[in-house]
């Protein structure tokens, strides 16, 4: 099926929203939770935060719920810190791998069967330049949110990593139990 070139504007857009939900979380849980937290005077409105070179804060950690907690986390890998990188190189090399998946993703997107493929791949691509942009600006990703039980903490993550990780599980679903019957 060609999509209609309201459908493209659809799932590109739910990319944007994902990117600026992404973005916007990352400037709120840093400005206005762990900047007063680390008792850091200078915090930055939004569109300041972007416009300003800034350097890693220190690890931090606010107490939340019982299970859950606001943290500090620079990730420079990829999911749950797998490939880590610490040097520039390294973590040019991360952008890069994340241009080529979102590059293949929005091929992948005007070739998708199905709603759910599609929207999936949106919420990928989204996702993937999210945490992209915060490896450019920072050379690491910005991961706070931390759900925890009995001394056992899941790995920190974002809104970027949750929309990649719900995307995937689209299109896995898709894979393992609709695909054969779009081809029937």
């Amino acid at each position: 099926m060609k999509l209609t070139h309201r459908q493209i504007f659809g799932y590109f857009g739910l990319s944007a929203l994902i990117l600026l939900l992404d973005q916007i979380s990352k400037w709120a849980v840093t400005e206005t939770m762990i900047k007063p937290a680390l008792a850091v005077e200078n915090t930055y409105g939004f569109f300041e935060w972007y416009g300003q070179a800034q350097g890693q804060l220190p690890p931090a950690a606010i107490d939340v719920l019982p299970f859950f907690n606001i943290v500090m986390v620079w990730n420079r890998g990829v999911s749950f810190g797998m490939l880590t990188q610490d040097t520039a190189l390294g973590s040019w090399l991360l952008v890069g791998l994340s241009v080529v998946i979102t590059v293949w993703f929005t091929g992948w997107l005007f070739f998708a069967k199905s709603r759910l493929q599609r929207l999936g791949i949106a919420m990928v691509i989204g996702g993937a330049i999210g945490n992209a942009i915060d490896r450019i600006r920072f050379n690491g990703v910005i991961d706070f949110l931390d759900f925890h039980a009995f001394g056992w903490h899941y790995p920190a993550f974002n809104v970027a990593d949750s929309c990649i990780v719900v995307g995937v599980f689209m299109l896995i679903i898709y894979a393992v139990f609709l695909e054969k019957s779009f081809h029937s």
